[in-house]
């Protein structure tokens, strides 16, 4: 009880310097550790960290709310993933599916009308996992006050490729010319398109690397490295990701 008392002082004392002006738009983060915490844990079985790990998103969904940050995109499963072993690759496959049809009908979502959208090549999802999918995103798409992206499938790289090979179809088919092509006209052609780039970027677990994730659109992304597991992910721990971005100076082009 103490314990909890204490922590709730610490949580309002680094909360009170946040400058809501400063609020970070955009924040994008790499959900690292659910292996690890699953180990650490007494080695239970992986997909008990993956599922502490959805309820850690929703958790960081209601806190961007609270500050008034308008996007969160995050990194949950790239297309190297696939290469774990079926048991888990299997059980979060079915994780997604619950997932996005309990967002479909979640209260909160409702509430502060936030539109799930799903990035990555979703073509090589199971078909249960993309009528999910269709589900969410069609059951959010009116809302246009908060923006939940989760990149599924993805691969930085992946991404710009398919943006060019967009491109060069527009070429060929007369739309466009080659004079046409800038950094707006690839951007328009990644699966994020029409987003503002991510202010931030924070990644859990103490790895300090992107890992494809945003290539592109982290030009000048602020970037932020936090030792805690992700499923253990706690309200200080965001803030003081917070407080950081606030605290830089942010320079463009240096």
């Amino acid at each position: 009880m103490a314990e909890n008392i204490l922590y709730r002082i610490y949580e309002w004392y680094i909360s009170r310097g946040l400058k809501p002006e400063k609020m970070p738009k955009h924040v994008a983060i790499i959900m690292d550790g659910n292996r690890r915490y699953s180990k650490l844990k007494g080695n239970i079985d992986v997909l008990k960290g993956h599922e502490m790990g959805v309820d850690t998103l929703e958790n960081v969904l209601d806190w961007s709310v609270e500050l008034g940050i308008e996007i969160i995109t995050a990194y949950a499963f790239s297309t190297e993933n696939f290469n774990r072993p079926k048991h888990e690759v299997d059980g979060l496959m079915r994780l997604f599916v619950i997932h996005f049809k309990r967002l479909a009908k979640h209260e909160k979502i409702k509430k502060n009308e936030v539109r799930v959208n799903v990035v990555g090549r979703l073509e090589l999802l199971p078909e249960e996992v993309r009528e999910a999918i269709r589900e969410a995103e069609e059951a959010t798409a009116q809302y246009d006050k908060r923006l939940l992206n989760i990149a599924i499938g993805y691969d930085g790289r992946l991404e710009i490729i398919d943006s060019i090979k967009k491109i060069i179809k527009d070429v060929e088919d007369g739309k466009i010319t080659i004079d046409d092509v800038d950094e707006d006209l690839v951007s328009k052609n990644l699966y994020t398109g029409g987003l503002d780039d991510p202010n931030l970027i924070i990644r859990t677990s103490g790895e300090e690397r992107l890992s494809g994730f945003l290539l592109w659109q982290s030009s000048y992304s602020e970037l932020y490295f936090c030792e805690t597991l992700w499923p253990a992910l706690r309200k200080v721990d965001f803030i003081r990701a917070i407080r950081s971005y606030q605290a830089r100076d942010r320079r463009f082009g240096a």
